[in-house]
């Protein structure tokens, strides 16, 4: 579920800033993220756990199109058109059977020599057929049709498109047109800019050469790291293995009153063999961390004994990978410790998820410890 995107950093109490639905883990000396925490990649994005902030930062362009680019194009084509679509005085010549503008005295005497009207004239006409609309509406459609587009953003585009009515859609193959950034369309060039983006069929990243102004975002990230991870070793089990993914899973609880819930991030159930019925299999929790601690531990612990597994498995986003024994009454549990790199290219993102779920089905299928 890649996406770009850059992190603001702010002075106060050198942190990051909060949103409001969450919290960013303030950074230390050793590492720009912060203590222990790995450094994300800007494309691992749900829009679910995502805030958008208006004030543009500054970007890389990247050389594929992504769907997460239709917020970001959204977002700045609603504020360009805020106080209305851009007209502007265009001239335009034109046959009519009355006086418009002026008579082109010219070509009304070579072409109609003594015939009254039709007039051939010039006119300055008001229009929205200029560059920066037909740019807009160009940059809409194309985004309107990149698979995997959310509802929210494809019915704002469609809305962008019918506001520009009267804008001339342009002709298959054709250059996007050319815009001189001035006062007149000064609302508009955070727009167009990412218009010309979309036109060549690029997104952004954050990178060392910034030149692209694009929207900033706030990003819960730990929140993200688990709801990725959840979604994507959830649908790799399920096509590997059958059975039923339960991301987040709130069935189990650590006493018999309910009062103190498990909250693994996820359950995979798969039919007994004795009577068919769906029975946890695998449990796994996300750590947006690049070293274990002995509460990760302590947690999983309980949520094999709770399921009465004998796996269980960790993921974090940093670190070495490995097992931990843990001895429980006349067995053991077997805790393995997994990484899921994100410095690595997104497009790699995807068979590293593989191979962490054929890892999860090998030690499932492995010898039972449990006595």
């Amino acid at each position: 579920m890649p996406s770009p995107f850059r992190w603001r950093r702010t002075p106060r109490r050198r942190g990051l800033r909060t949103p409001r639905r969450g919290r960013w883990h303030p950074p230390a000396d050793d590492h720009p993220q912060g203590p222990g925490r790995p450094s994300p990649p800007p494309r691992l994005l749900c829009p679910e756990r995502v805030d958008f902030d208006p004030r543009p930062v500054t970007a890389d362009a990247r050389p594929d199109l992504l769907p997460a680019l239709a917020h970001a194009f959204v977002s700045a084509a609603e504020r360009a058109l805020l106080h209305g679509v851009l007209h502007d005085y265009r001239e335009t010549y034109d046959t009519l059977p009355v006086v418009r503008g002026r008579i082109r005295h010219a070509d009304q005497l070579r072409r109609r020599p003594g015939v009254p009207v039709p007039l051939e004239v010039a006119y300055d006409d008001h229009t929205p057929d200029i560059p920066e609309n037909r740019l807009l509406l160009a940059a809409a459609r194309r985004l309107l049709r990149v698979p995997g587009l959310d509802p929210e953003p494809r019915s704002a585009l469609q809305r962008l498109t019918a506001r520009l009515d009267g804008v001339p859609l342009l002709p298959a193959g054709a250059p996007s047109p050319r815009w001189t950034p001035d006062r007149r369309n000064a609302r508009y060039a955070h727009a167009l800019v990412l218009a010309e983006l979309v036109l060549r069929g690029a997104s952004y990243e954050l990178g060392d050469g910034r030149e692209i102004a694009v929207d900033g975002m706030l990003v819960t990230m730990w929140r993200l790291f688990e709801a990725y991870l959840a979604r994507a070793v959830g649908e790799a089990l399920r096509l590997r293995i059958g059975g039923r993914p339960e991301p987040q899973d709130r069935n189990f609880s650590l006493d018999v009153a309910g009062r103190h819930a498990l909250k693994p991030d996820l359950v995979h159930y798969l039919p007994s063999p004795r009577d068919g019925a769906m029975r946890q299999a695998v449990v796994l929790d996300a750590k947006f961390k690049t070293r274990p601690q002995r509460g990760d531990l302590y947690q999983m612990t309980a949520y094999c004994v709770r399921l009465g597994l004998a796996e269980g498995h960790l993921v974090y986003a940093s670190g070495r990978p490995g097992v931990v024994e843990v001895p429980v009454g006349e067995g053991r549990l077997r805790i393995w410790r997994h990484v899921v790199y994100l410095s690595r290219p997104w497009r790699s993102l995807a068979s590293d998820i593989d191979a962490l779920a054929a890892s999860v089905d090998t030690a499932r299928s492995g010898p039972d410890t449990r006595r």
